[in-house]
């Protein structure tokens, strides 16, 4: 009995050895191609799981919150074709679910009815949790309801229950169901997280109003990207103008204050017109010993009688 053969192998190829100069030098066009897309509002494709870190001091966090929800949420209306276009009419009138936990509330109070977006008044939803988890709770429960537009929760500090763990149940809720989570994190650290995009929020000066300089502004926030998958990290000045976030224009400099300035050349501001009289220098100019004349001024005396006298 005979014992068959065993099939040759094929030759393995052979093992290309890198270093690490050249393995970084492969790497980087993935990388950057990956983090070159740079943020900024109207993008149509937003991630469905932010966090926002802001101070309880003032209301940035949950101001900058609303903003980039409708910015997000008119964004994905407008991109919308013509077919789906009454589907994206008809997703406006859903409700929105707020969650806040009792050191939230007890920090940064309550959303006030009047402040908020008009046509967000009558649609919004508050939940009060006595603690971080009955919040976490309520917020993947309202992820997992599409009859939502959205849903903005606030937890204050670094609470146990908020770990990664918990973050990636919420980021893979929100993907699983299509409802998107601005989560706002008062006077909290930036721990380990899954969110897609992380934020810091302060307030920002708003511009003054066109025709009453003593009217409240816009609001406006300085918002810093610091963590993001498919932006790279930068700063902005956002405000919310006729309900779009934007980033706004700096303001253009008056005549008066542009006349005020020191100009290149003479180092001087343009403050004269033609209104304003001449005004000569306070300190006079020293004059040459002669003014170039050898003659002597005698004032009705010849020069002989100069001599003379």
């Amino acid at each position: 009995m005979t014992q068959s053969a065993s099939p040759s192998r094929p030759d393995a190829p052979p093992v290309l050895h890198l270093s690490g100069v050249d393995t970084a030098a492969l790497s980087k066009p993935l990388l950057s191609g990956q983090r070159e897309a740079r943020w900024r509002p109207g993008l149509a494709d937003q991630p469905l799981h932010s966090e926002i870190f802001a101070s309880a001091r003032d209301a940035s966090g949950a101001g900058l919150a609303m903003a980039l929800a409708r910015d997000a949420l008119s964004s994905s209306g407008s991109v919308a074709g013509e077919k789906e276009h009454a589907l994206a009419e008809a997703e406006d009138l859903r409700q929105v679910l707020w969650v806040q936990d009792s050191r939230a509330i007890a920090m940064n109070g309550r959303p006030y009815l009047y402040g908020l977006p008009e046509e967000w008044r009558e649609r919004l939803i508050c939940v009060e949790a006595n603690t971080p988890e009955d919040a976490l709770f309520a917020l993947e429960e309202g992820l997992k309801c599409r009859d939502l537009m959205c849903v903005i929760g606030e937890i204050a500090g670094n609470p146990r229950a908020l770990d990664f763990t918990a973050s990636r149940r919420l980021s893979l809720t929100a993907e699983k169901h299509g409802v998107a989570l601005w989560l706002v994190r008062l006077e909290a650290e930036a721990d380990l997280s899954s969110a897609r995009m992380r934020w810091r929020a302060r307030p920002a000066v708003s511009e003054s109003p066109r025709w009453n300089a003593t009217a409240p502004g816009e609001p406006m926030w300085q918002a810093e990207l610091f963590r993001a998958r498919s932006h790279a990290p930068g700063e902005w000045t956002l405000s919310s103008q006729d309900g779009r976030l934007c980033v706004p224009k700096p303001p253009r400099q008056s005549v008066k204050e542009a006349a005020k300035e020191p100009t290149k050349e003479t180092g001087h501001p343009l403050e004269h017109t033609r209104n304003v009289p001449f005004k000569p220098p306070k300190h006079p100019q020293k004059r040459p010993a002669h003014s170039g004349n050898l003659v002597r001024a005698t004032f009705g005396r010849s020069l002989a009688a100069v001599a003379r006298g």
